[in-house]
């Protein structure tokens, strides 16, 4: 039989155990209620600039006008002359709508790539996906080429052209850069290298395009190539929009296989992870976000590189928080970039693709000299 000491001792360290198992757990929901606070702070701040961003245009509004008009609803009578009205729900609100699920659809596709390759500098901008896109984009534009009839022959429209064209190349760069990574197992510079690569190549291409196209197509293209939300428009929203969604529950529900991957592939398969499955799925879904944004709206660089890097400081890298919050902050920059772009020049209106580089670069190199090494 055990003594009266050793009991002692047995309940001493089961005290302890719950005692250290009770500040584990006061302490994580301290982290989670700070987080949600967070989240909840720049939700607050997101719907304030989306109203600011209904206020700024050719033709500026009070806040409370463009509150006013927004209330009032969509004009229903060709014959009404509140021109206001039309602005908002014409022009504004799809404008404002485009950037907001556009920030969101960025940004988680730069936070796939970043986890999925485990490298803080992967976007589809610094890898060339956006460059790829551009080029099918601008394959149909200049020639009216279609790889969607190459393979299934079919009748489609313009847009899903548009949309088809930088759809496959985006997966063409995405998996070759995958599998030259493999297939050398190459450390996360040398995949970077390999996306600067594929973003010059991608590039070329374009510009020939450029130059073979006539004037008419070149301008056409000259000014998709400036990635600009004035393209935007309901149609086109309710086309990103459908994109965004299904990619985005896509990355919620895979939320968990992420944090295991962000611990290594042998790790990540010792918890039940299929780890080639996850990959295959995330780089489907920003290939698919990244091609309908930027075939829409044309190319918006650093939001995808930038907003997982903001969220990451703020909540860390539990994909369950991290997530949402870089949807948020995808959609804050984007919109913050739209607005800016509308005042700058006013009455004139920057393409925000110029904008999202000029703030972008600053940003990026803030972050950069500031970045800590224990959020990777």
């Amino acid at each position: 039989m055990r003594g009266g000491s050793e009991l002692r001792n047995d309940a001493v360290t089961a005290g302890r155990g719950s005692a250290a198992a009770s500040l584990v757990g006061a302490a994580y929901l301290r982290h989670k209620r700070k987080n949600m606070l967070f989240i909840l702070l720049m939700l607050v701040l997101l719907c304030a600039l989306c109203v600011l961003g209904l206020s700024v245009g050719g033709a500026s509004y009070s806040v409370s006008e463009s509150w006013q008009a927004l209330l009032a609803g969509p004009e229903q009578d060709p014959a009404n002359t509140d021109i206001r009205r039309q602005i908002i729900w014409t022009l504004r609100v799809p404008r404002v709508l485009c950037a907001l699920v556009s920030g969101i659809g960025l940004a988680v596709s730069g936070l796939i790539m970043q986890t999925i390759l485990r490298n803080p500098l992967a976007s589809p901008y610094t890898l060339g996906i956006s460059a790829a896109a551009s080029f099918g984009a601008g394959l149909g534009i200049i020639t009216g080429f279609n790889v969607i009839l190459a393979v299934l022959p079919a009748a489609i429209g313009y847009d899903l052209m548009i949309i088809g064209n930088s759809f496959i190349f985006t997966v063409i760069c995405t998996f070759l850069i995958y599998f030259l990574s493999k297939l050398q197992k190459s450390s996360a510079e040398t995949i970077v290298l390999f996306g600067v690569a594929m973003m010059f190549v991608f590039e070329a291409a374009t510009s020939f395009l450029q130059y073979i196209g006539r004037p008419e197509e070149l301008a056409e293209l000259v000014y998709w190539m400036f990635g600009s939300l004035s393209k935007s428009s309901w149609q086109k929203f309710h086309i990103i929009i459908a994109a965004v969604i299904v990619c985005v529950l896509i990355t919620f529900r895979n939320a968990w296989s992420y944090n295991a991957l962000m611990l290594g592939d042998e790790s990540a398969q010792s918890t039940g992870v299929h780890v080639e499955r996850v990959r295959v799925v995330g780089l489907l879904s920003s290939s698919l976000m990244t091609a309908v944004i930027v075939s829409l709206l044309g190319p918006i660089g650093f939001i995808g590189l930038v907003a997982p890097h903001i969220a990451r400081m703020l909540v860390g890298s539990d994909h369950r928080f991290l997530i949402p919050t870089t949807c948020v902050a995808g959609a804050i920059l984007l919109i913050s970039a739209d607005v800016l772009s509308c005042l700058i020049l006013a009455p004139a209106v920057l393409p925000v693709g110029i904008m999202t580089s000029f703030v972008g670069v600053p940003l990026l190199i803030y972050l950069v000299m500031k970045r800590k090494r224990e959020h990777w």
